[in-house]
């Protein structure tokens, strides 16, 4: 994947992969648990953190990461340009987000946006009860999770929002029918006027161009913003949003929300890419539709999920 070189620079996963030697650090395990979709550990970390990690033997993937000093903190920094789509999108009313975590991503727009609407969609209820019991995750108006499967919450939904994000992982990988041109209609179809997707995508794995040529092939409009290695998508349909129209955007609603986190300065990191030249994304890479499933892909799943004595 000449991105990788040409665009970026040297990528690292999109999820953070640590190894069996980690287990010799200074955190302390508060609780694990084997559900019907991951083993999850969650740790407490010096001095003031809380991580909650998916994985088995060799290889442990942090999900979420939550300051308890700091409710409005972001320590994942692809989190943070997650919400760089609050510059793009037309109107700011209602959000949806597939893939809860430890819910720090939702609970930060909440905590300053209280009155928009936020729906977040989780497969795993194991994931969701550690959430809210170690990740000062609430219930309260206008902030909603739901114990579902994002894409067949997505089905049977007949709202639209004006902010999708997608940030479902099992491991290293996005689960595949959540990658496929079939989904990405799916959500085309649930985003109101001038609304937008945000997805990140882990960038060093063959997938990594045919899921945006397949993201490309519903949405004809492809942002990309560099989180610390990661690279997080936003896509629109319509008109490519102006440089200047971004802008003055990102100021207007920094101002109006105070945001941790400034759009203005992540707009700095904003990237558009030809997809047509080939010189950036392979030409030769595939859209993955639902009946399409890369065994690659599939078997190096099996692999990370296997339980060995």
């Amino acid at each position: 994947m000449i991105i990788r070189s040409l665009v970026f620079g040297m990528l690292a996963s999109a999820v953070v992969a640590l190894t069996a030697s980690h287990a010799a650090d200074n955190r302390t395990l508060l609780e694990s648990k084997e559900s019907l979709y991951n083993n999850i550990y969650v740790y407490e970390e010096p001095p003031s953190y809380v991580s909650m990690t998916f994985g088995h033997n060799q290889r442990i993937y942090t999900e979420s990461i939550y300051n308890t000093r700091d409710d409005k903190d972001l320590p994942v920094a692809y989190t943070r340009y997650m919400t760089a789509t609050l510059m793009y999108a037309k109107n700011v009313h209602s959000i949806l987000e597939i893939g809860f975590g430890g819910g720090r991503t939702a609970w930060y727009l909440h905590r300053f946006l209280p009155n928009v609407s936020i729906t977040s969609v989780e497969l795993d209820p194991a994931v969701l009860q550690l959430a809210k019991k170690y990740f000062g995750i609430k219930d309260e108006p206008n902030f909603q999770v739901v114990n579902r499967d994002g894409r067949l919450f997505l089905q049977e939904s007949k709202d639209k929002y004006d902010i999708i994000l997608i940030d479902a992982y099992r491991g290293p990988f996005v689960p595949f029918h959540l990658l496929t041109k079939q989904f990405y209609q799916i959500v085309k179809n649930h985003l109101a006027d001038g609304g937008v997707v945000a997805q990140n995508v882990e960038p060093s794995t063959m997938l990594f161009d045919s899921a945006v040529k397949t993201i490309n092939s519903v949405f004809p409009q492809l942002d990309f913003f560099r989180a610390e290695g990661n690279i997080v998508t936003i896509a629109y349909d319509g008109a490519e949003r102006k440089p200047e129209d971004l802008a003055a955007n990102a100021q207007e609603r920094d101002r109006t929300y105070g945001l941790r986190y400034s759009l203005s300065d992540m707009l700095n990191e904003r990237r558009r890419i030809n997809l047509a030249d080939g010189s950036v994304i392979d030409a030769n890479a595939k859209v993955l539709t639902d009946d399409f499933a890369p065994v690659e892909a599939l078997k190096s799943i099996q692999r990370h999920n296997r339980k060995l004595p």
